[in-house]
């Protein structure tokens, strides 16, 4: 691993480029396999350092319910309010979106990531690590879609873009989004 003043000095100057992630296969309890991306131990670092300047500018809008990958936030505390909700309600939505690190749009993201930041460094190295090529069995693989799952700053993508999908469900009905 680099030295962390060497990769502060990169990182300051616009002049960090994310490396290739290593795609990982893992089983999956369904049957399957889920590709993650693993980052460089100096890349988890970079990305730590946007994710802890990013995270704090776009959390406090999100919706208080969705508890996936939120500081503060845990199955635990999910099911105590899903236990308190059930007295109220008699229903309960979950669901599980198929590929969803895998299938963000960068752009629809990256306007989402703009505007929470005026930050040109944090969309800089957001953009490079949406686009940062995936390296599995030795094969180099260019991704035009997706944010890779493994990445540090990966879930808080995924919440940003999931927040303005709950958002336009909620203005707009559910069918909009849904059809297209």
């Amino acid at each position: 691993m680099e030295s962390r003043p060497k990769l502060w000095n990169r990182l300051s100057s616009g002049s960090y480029y994310p490396p290739p992630v290593k795609g990982v296969a893992i089983p999956k309890k369904s049957g399957g396999e889920r590709l993650l991306g693993i980052p460089t131990v100096a890349d988890r670092v970079a990305q730590m350092v946007v994710r802890l300047h990013f995270e704090p500018l776009v959390e406090p809008h999100f919706l208080p319910d969705p508890y996936g990958y939120r500081p503060n936030k845990s199955a635990i505390e999910a099911i105590r309010v899903t236990r308190q909700r059930c007295w109220q309600q008699d229903w309960v939505l979950e669901f599980d979106i198929k590929g969803l690190f895998d299938n963000i749009p960068h752009d629809l993201l990256m306007k989402s990531v703009r505007k929470h930041t005026n930050s040109p460094w944090i969309c800089l190295y957001i953009e490079r690590w949406l686009t940062a090529p995936m390296k599995c069995h030795g094969e180099v693989l260019f991704r035009e879609k997706g944010t890779p799952q493994g990445g540090v700053i990966s879930p808080v993508l995924a919440n940003l873009f999931l927040h303005y999908v709950f958002v336009m469900c909620s203005t707009s009905g559910c069918k909009s989004i849904i059809s297209g």
